[in-house]
């Protein structure tokens, strides 16, 4: 694995999310809760609470996921696009702000709510996921547990089928709205640096009924 953007996210995260396994204190402080952002000015926290995670269960799911779908999307279309150094930095922006993003609804229907509190990286995860997807739509994806190929084109969309399904249920303690806004930041992203990705997905989704 060698030492780039992706690796050095995965490294931070990984080393700041088992120091908040041991220190609650530290983790509570990075937590996201709408309510503090409202009501004590803590905004910080929509970008702090990437950093850690509920349990090493929820931390590797969150890193291998990053991994294995951004090696795809940083070397084989960031860097190849635009070099070594701007590849990486659209990277970064991306894990980032999709992070941000992902907090937006949660803001919305909890900032009155001073119960609710999320961690983890899902939402910048989700970000990173569906920019790949927008990039390459003829990939083919494994789930976990599912021995078949699933081409991305169709990944995506029922992904986003069962998160609608799941955030109208409720009652799972996963921020479901959170992964849906990572993942249109995501499809947003690639549009905005490559408006010809769109047309490329459609392409791949006319070309499943051919």
């Amino acid at each position: 694995m060698s030492l780039n953007i992706l690796t050095l996210i995965i490294l931070v995260v990984v080393g700041i999310s088992f120091f908040a396994f041991k220190n609650r204190e530290f983790q509570n402080k990075l937590l996201y809760i709408p309510y503090d952002c409202k009501h004590n000015g803590r905004y910080s926290t929509m970008f702090t609470h990437i950093f850690i995670h509920a349990d090493t269960n929820h931390l590797l799911f969150n890193m291998f996921s990053m991994y294995f779908l951004g090696d795809v999307l940083l070397n084989y279309g960031l860097i190849r696009n635009y070099g070594v150094f701007a590849g990486q930095a659209h990277f970064l922006v991306l894990f980032m702000l999709g992070g941000l993003f992902a907090t937006l609804i949660p803001y919305i229907r909890n900032q009155d709510n001073p119960n609710y509190r999320s961690l983890g990286a899902s939402g910048a995860v989700s970000a990173v996921i569906f920019a790949a997807i927008m990039w390459n739509p003829g990939m083919k994806l494994n789930i976990m547990f599912i021995p078949i190929n699933i081409p991305a084109v169709v990944f995506g969309p029922l992904y986003l089928l069962y998160e609608f399904y799941a955030a109208k249920k409720g009652g799972t303690g996963i921020a479901h709205d959170a992964h849906i806004g990572g993942a249109v930041f995501g499809v947003i992203y690639v549009l905005i640096i490559n408006f010809e990705k769109g047309a490329d997905f459609f392409e791949a989704v006319l070309g499943i009924f051919n």
